[in-house]
């Protein structure tokens, strides 16, 4: 990771204890002895929040470690840090929207939209050049993901589980401004050292590739006191996207 990339550890420290010579030796012989070919690929860096479908209160860091498949498609291995301790908590999928638009009526449920985590300046790619990071987001305008977490470690000021329990959670994205947490967001953004506002204004630029997107309003009740962001409407909106602008 580039060094200029602040740290960020996980909020829990697993369940378990430690002890053996067998996971020292196991660990360097795997280093020296084995390749983890499949892990290499996944080499771009993204960092934003999740919030739970149909539970706005649990919300969370998620570090992606992304490989890109091709133009329309990402996978991605999701941490609650970006630490060599940090906790493997989820997996995410992330597809153009013009693949979306192929998937069954049924699935597109699965799946939240990206324009908010753009064109807020919330979602950032830490260590990249401005420009380089732009370029990224400009790929993912318009763009899907469908997310499942295997494991809670813990929402802004609560530790969470110490193991991963329970059903796999279906997670969403923030649509208007005011629906994450105002202390998980700054927190999140401080110790990163990002500036979202400076990242929102450099992305206006993309705001005319924005499309209507499916699922935008899904949690809209959900919150309140929220504030549109342009470039992040429904499909099922009747409005004038080129004047709110």
């Amino acid at each position: 990771m580039n060094p200029a990339v602040k740290r960020r550890p996980g909020p829990v420290t697993p369940a378990g204890e430690r002890e053996g010579a067998w996971l020292t030796v196991l660990e360097q012989g795997a280093k020296l002895l084995q390749s983890a070919p499949p892990l290499k690929a996944f080499d771009v860096y993204v960092a934003g929040l999740h919030c739970a479908k149909g539970d706005a209160g649990m919300q969370m860091e998620a570090h992606h470690f992304c490989k890109v498949v091709n133009d329309d498609l990402l996978q991605c291995v999701i941490f609650d840090g970006n630490t060599a301790d940090a906790n493997l908590i989820g997996i995410e999928y992330i597809v153009s929207g013009a693949l979306f638009d192929t998937l069954p009526e049924q699935e597109k449920d699965y799946w939240h939209p990206h324009n908010y985590e753009v064109f807020s300046g919330q979602l950032s790619a830490p260590g990249l050049p401005q420009k380089v990071e732009t370029s990224l987001m400009k790929q993912l305008v318009n763009s899907y993901g469908k997310t499942w977490h295997t494991w809670h470690t813990g929402t802004h000021g609560d530790p969470g589980m110490d193991l991963p329990m329970g059903d796999a959670t279906l997670m969403w994205s923030f649509n208007r401004d005011g629906e994450a947490d105002e202390g998980l967001r700054t927190g999140f953004e401080q110790a990163m050292g990002i500036d979202s506002d400076a990242k929102r204004a450099d992305r206006r630029s993309l705001l005319p590739l924005a499309r209507p997107q499916r699922g935008v309003d899904e949690m809209k009740d959900d919150f309140a006191g929220t504030t549109p962001v342009p470039g992040v409407v429904d499909v099922d909106v009747d409005v004038d996207v080129d004047a709110e602008r």
